[in-house]
């Protein structure tokens, strides 16, 4: 099977790659530094690289919590890609999105709930992957919220999971035909993102000062609910946060 991956070199696509190409598939990377720009490059670099593609596996991201900026990445890159796959006639598409979020049409979750409306309208067969927050976004949030050895974390009650975990789950659902939503995937325990980033930083010995903050608006009121445990149906990884600070995939 040809699987083209769209955000291939991203936290979770370098693992969707590295996964279907362990079993077996020949994998195609959509990024711009494949020379594939889904968000402003022409559509000729975007039909190429889905040329005899079966399944494209969705994994774009971006960086903002305006809710304005993140809808028009979203429906601007969902659009092309969705109408590049029906020239190509893929067969199935495969959207990444978050566990919980649909009450939180704020910030960036309002992207995701515009770009599940595209996919879920378009005549491309499809599957959405919902997963909870990765472990890998304690990391992410001390790299863009700190100052110095001091990090605000939002207040945020979550079920975390591997990155590499999802992209397995992603993998296994391209290769088993569309099937609209799919089967959410969270992590094995429930945790904090504070707790997280403290676990962490002890881990790798930075002594990290953390202050746990409260965001104002739906968007912060979401986040601390727990609303982005997911629901009791979700499959649940293996791997505990504390167990992915130590594994190699942390670092893959």
């Amino acid at each position: 099977m040809r699987i083209a991956v769209c955000g291939g070199t991203g936290v979770v696509g370098r693992h969707v790659v590295r996964v279907a190409a362990e079993r077996g598939h020949d994998v195609a990377v959509l990024s711009r530094s494949a020379g594939v720009d889904v968000a402003g490059g022409p559509d000729t670099a975007v039909d190429a690289a889905l040329a005899g593609a079966d399944v494209v596996v969705d994994v774009l991201s971006t960086t903002t919590l305006s809710a304005r900026r993140a809808v028009a990445f979203f429906e601007a890159t969902t659009r092309r890609l969705l109408a590049a796959e029906e020239r190509a006639r893929v067969r199935h598409h495969v959207a990444l999105s978050i566990v919980g979020i649909d009450g939180i049409d704020a910030s960036y979750y309002a992207g995701k709930l515009a770009q599940e409306r595209l996919v879920a309208a378009a005549a491309v067969p499809h599957s959405i992957v919902r997963a909870a927050q990765f472990h890998e976004f304690a990391g992410q949030i001390v790299a863009r919220a700190s100052l110095g050895p001091v990090t605000l974390a939002p207040r945020t009650l979550t079920r975390p999971v591997a990155a590499a975990e999802v992209a397995e789950h992603l993998v296994r659902v391209a290769e088993g035909g569309p099937v609209g939503r799919a089967p959410d995937l969270v992590g094995p325990a429930d945790d904090t993102l504070a707790g997280m980033i403290r676990r962490q930083s002890t881990h790798d010995g930075t002594g990290r000062r953390v202050l746990e903050v409260r965001l104002p608006g739906g968007y912060g009121a979401g986040l601390a609910s727990g609303a982005l445990r997911g629901g009791p149906d979700a499959l649940r990884g293996r791997l505990t946060f504390d167990d992915w600070l130590r594994s190699p995939t942390r670092d893959v």
